[in-house]
């Protein structure tokens, strides 16, 4: 419990932008680090990073509803990771969480 308050502004910083998950990276560092703001900020990296990959391939198709329901889909995991963060549990992002904390065990 005492983990979760020590590293909830951090793991909420992650989720704002990939600018936000960088500077939680730094902000978790050392003696601040806390187990709860790294498993967020892997959470977070994991949905911008694969916003940015897809995204730029997904945006060559000439079709609004592939690229419309890549936006959604990248907005429901990056909501379930924002509540989840909110409510100070530990869920994984359904389809890829499991690979973001295999992924991103250093953080």
């Amino acid at each position: 419990m005492k983990d979760i308050e020590k590293g909830k502004n951090v793991a909420i910083i992650s989720y704002i932008t990939i600018i936000g998950s960088i500077v939680a990276i730094f902000m978790n560092q050392d003696e601040n680090r806390s187990n709860f703001a790294s498993f967020h900020i892997r959470q977070a990296l994991g949905i911008f990073l694969t916003f940015f990959f897809l995204g730029y391939p997904i945006g060559y198709f000439d079709n609004w509803m592939v690229t419309s329901s890549f936006w959604v889909f990248i907005f429901i995991l990056w909501l379930y990771g924002f509540v989840t963060c909110l409510n100070g549990e530990t869920k994984i992002v359904p389809f890829l969480g499991p690979f973001f904390q295999k992924f991103f065990k250093n953080i």
